[in-house]
């Protein structure tokens, strides 16, 4: 018996030991135990947050994505996917499991190290507060005793609250409400038993069981968590079977049919905006920005745009694979080195990263994060020279290739390229300048250059509008008759070489109407209403509708769009024509609000018709309007008229050797300015212009802006004199006090309503003359307007 005996009374007095010991380190370790007051007095680090004006979200910034939720708006399926995959004991152990631990110990001794924990949801709670990730004896005493301690101070609700909230997840997501919008674009109450088993196996290992980078490894721990839940008795087997079932998308896996908003221009400029008042505090203040652009409005803009850049890249041609890899040795669809081979492809937007694995001029297979795709019929139509059997070997698709894919519906797919070209596009309410959308290129993480706000580009035919609108308040008409004929201007009048300007379209058409010569963009006309106003009078003139004084020169090039503007300037140039006169200035913060909730910062823009300035004429704006509507009815934009409606306006712009491509529209109520080319500026192509690139894209989200609005005519005001020429069924209008003192006794004909001077003759109104050399225009008489006199 003493052989037996004496072994184990040694074991007792070991236990006995070391169970007097860990009292003592306990002991001493107590009293220097933290605070509990960064529990009790939760304060997280909450990051900035920006939303559109109906309550969207656009982007966060900060260290941490966190969302705090209470517990009580926790769903109980995710509830009980934790419990199940981290601590199914939780609401019976006093904070440690002696279960756990014991077989922790034995599993750890059996190995030979310390490689599995027995950490219990309270533990971790302790550790993610107060303590390291080291695997070590004495963290982990630490460790219980915070639990311990935590469990005495904190109900298990505010002790579960705590860790959903605060756990890191991957994806840079703190806490499963980030986390489920992270991965899943939805909120908690949202999420199926499916989605929340697979955010409960992330705490184990967040990289590893990322379901964005690792599917397969997600998966598999989702199926644990699911058997787990169905051992522990949280779910029955039907819904263990249906889960298993339910495929998981995540959010960069959007189902066809919801698109993403993508406002991450937007959420830049209201980034720098809070950065600028807060400082780096902003990051983790829990700040919230509102902004004025409308959900709807923004993903509109956004496909407009990528559509009508890809359409652009389409007429272009393809170039060619983006790389080639080696496939040597792979011959298995589920070789882990595919995902390898494409781990330095990112998705560019709807744009996937795709690895060719077999390819014929009829179907090309590929590969993409562990799956095959087949790619056939229309989805092949751009790449097919390139299938060809005599396509250039460097530029020829074969497997290896990789190549970009897109999803054209639920099975059907289409090979495309990453375009070099770049857009924008803005839109913002004539009335008050909120911005209502906004997309400052192609795609944000690719280029993060704001070309709404940052690109200085010259305007091109759409900066005319402002030279006929000068001209109108210098007594021109949209009824004068002005040459369009041949001009040249040698060394010295317009810089240092001479000048031989054309027509776009390279034709002459003689004596025409200045409505007709805006509506047919002709340049030869607008070069002579400058030269006849003067271009330092239009300089100062354009300077009412917010253009820089410097940008555009004092040159007869300004008539073509010389000089330069970026979209959002154009935007507020042209809101001034649409609001009947009046200045605004665009904005797109409205209100920000602090992490107690309260409203820091609000804008209070100025209102066309009430606060704002006027800065023209309102039978100005409305002549403009009227011929601006010409070229959408007959002109340059006829393509607008698919929209079928009789308020829009607007003008097309192309700079010389077709560098910039531009669109500038309206009615009443909305503004919107597209523009489309390369971030250095490049040729476009031939045939390249406003009229084809840019307008496109225009109409495309013009159609869903306006969908729900209905037509509004412009109130024609008072001032305005209504003639009928004799020579067109279309009456025309001139301001009053240009009318000839004398009206002629015969039939009134197409000539120019120029100001009147004195005389005892019968008043005919000049013809500005021919050019070169020009002649001044008479001044105006002094007439009292209720917006100030043009300066002489």
């Amino acid at each position: 018996m003493r052989w037996v005996l004496y072994p184990l009374a040694f074991i007792l007095v070991l236990i006995v030991i070391g169970l007097a010991t860990l009292a003592a380190a306990a002991t001493l370790a107590w009293p220097n135990l933290p605070s509990l007051e960064t529990l009790t007095d939760y304060r997280p680090r909450i990051p900035l947050r920006v939303y559109t004006a109906d309550g969207h979200l656009l982007g966060e910034f900060g260290e941490e994505r966190r969302s705090v939720v209470r517990i009580g708006d926790v769903p109980p399926v995710l509830k009980q996917a934790i419990l199940a995959a981290e601590d199914e004991r939780f609401y019976e152990h006093p904070g440690i499991d002696p279960i756990g631990i014991a077989r922790a110990a034995l599993a750890n001794l059996s190995s030979g190290g310390r490689g599995q924990g027995a950490s219990t949801i309270t533990m971790q709670v302790a550790r993610n507060f107060f303590l390291s990730r080291e695997k070590t004896y004495n963290r982990k005493l630490y460790e219980i005793l915070l639990a311990l301690k935590i469990e005495q101070n904190l109900s298990k609700d505010q002790i579960l609250e705590l860790y959903i909230n605060q756990i890191y997840l991957g994806q840079r997501a703190y806490g499963f409400s980030a986390a489920a919008r992270a991965y899943f674009g939805k909120t908690l109450d949202r999420i199926t038993l499916a989605e929340a088993a697979m955010l409960a196996g992330l705490p184990k290992a967040p990289s590893a069981f990322n379901p964005v980078v690792n599917p397969r490894r997600a998966a598999v721990r989702q199926q644990y968590v699911l058997r787990r839940m169905l051992e522990a008795g949280f779910i029955d087997e039907a819904s263990y079977r249906s889960a298993l079932d339910t495929p998981v998308r995540t959010a960069t896996a959007r189902p066809q049919g919801e698109p993403a908003i993508q406002g991450d221009y937007v959420a830049e400029m209201a980034r720098q905006i809070a950065v600028e008042q807060f400082g780096d505090d902003a990051y983790h203040l829990g700040i919230r920005i509102i902004t004025t652009v409308k959900r709807d409005d923004q993903i509109a803009a956004r496909l407009a745009l990528q559509e009508g850049v890809l359409a652009y890249d389409r007429r272009r041609g393809y170039r060619g694979p983006e790389g080639f890899v080696d496939l040597a040795g792979i011959d298995s669809t589920k070789d882990e080195r595919l995902d390898e081979l494409l781990a330095d492809t990112e998705d560019v937007g709807e744009l996937l990263g795709a690895l060719v694995i077999e390819a014929s001029p009829k179907s090309v297979r590929v590969y993409r994060r562990g799956e095959t795709i087949s790619v056939e019929g229309n989805g092949l139509r751009f790449v097919a020279p390139m299938l060809a059997a005599n396509a250039p070997q460097a530029r020829r698709i074969r497997p290896g290739a990789i190549v970009r894919i897109r999803k054209t519906g639920e099975q059907d797919w289409e090979i495309l390229q990453l375009p070099e070209v770049q857009g924008a596009l803005v839109s913002l309410d004539s009335h008050t300048g909120a911005v209502r959308a906004l997309v400052g290129g192609f795609d944000f993480n690719r280029n993060k250059f704001n070309h709404v706000t940052q690109a200085l580009r010259q305007p091109g035919s759409s900066f005319k509008p402002f030279i006929f609108s000068a001209a109108l308040e210098r007594g021109y008409a949209p009824s004068s008759l002005v040459e369009d004929e041949p001009l040249h201007f040698p060394a010295g009048v317009t810089g240092s070489q001479e000048w031989t300007p054309k027509n776009y379209d390279g034709k002459f058409d003689g004596l025409m109407t200045v409505r007709d010569a805006m509506a047919r963009s002709k340049n030869m006309v607008s070069i002579r209403l400058l030269q006849s106003i003067t271009p330092q009078y239009a300089q100062d003139y354009v300077g009412r509708f917010g253009f820089e004084a410097e940008r555009p020169p004092p040159y007869l090039t300004m008539a073509l769009g010389a000089g330069s503007a970026t979209p959002w300037q154009m935007a507020a140039g042209y809101a001034v024509f649409a609001n009947g006169g009046f200045r605004i200035e665009p904005y797109v913060v409205s209100q920000i609000i602090d992490g107690e909730g309260r409203v820091v910062a609000r804008v209070d823009p100025p209102v066309a018709g009430q606060s704002a300035p006027r800065v023209i004429d309102p039978r100005n704006a409305w002549l403009m309007n009227s011929m601006l509507q010409d070229v959408v009815r007959r002109g340059t934009a006829t393509r607008a008229r698919s929209l079928n409606r009789s308020d829009l306006a607007g003008k097309t712009g192309t700079t010389n050797d077709y560098l910039d491509a531009w669109f500038c529209g309206y009615n009443p109520d909305l503004v919107a300015v597209a523009w489309l080319g390369h971030s250095q500026p490049r040729n476009l192509g031939r045939g390249e212009t406003g009229g084809s690139a840019a307008l496109p894209i225009w109409i495309n989200y013009l159609r869903s802006a306006l969908k729900d609005m209905p037509e509004n005519p412009w109130p024609r005001p008072d001032g305005l004199l209504e003639i009928q020429l004799a020579d067109s069924v279309q009456a025309e209008f001139i301001y009053r006090e240009n009318m000839p003192p004398e009206p002629p006794q015969r039939p009134l004909l197409p000539f120019d309503f120029s100001p009147a001077v004195e005389s005892t003759e019968e008043a005919v109104p000049p013809v500005p003359p021919a050019l070169p050399p020009a002649a001044p225009v008479a001044p105006a008489p002094v007439v009292e307007r209720s917006f100030g006199s043009p300066p002489p």
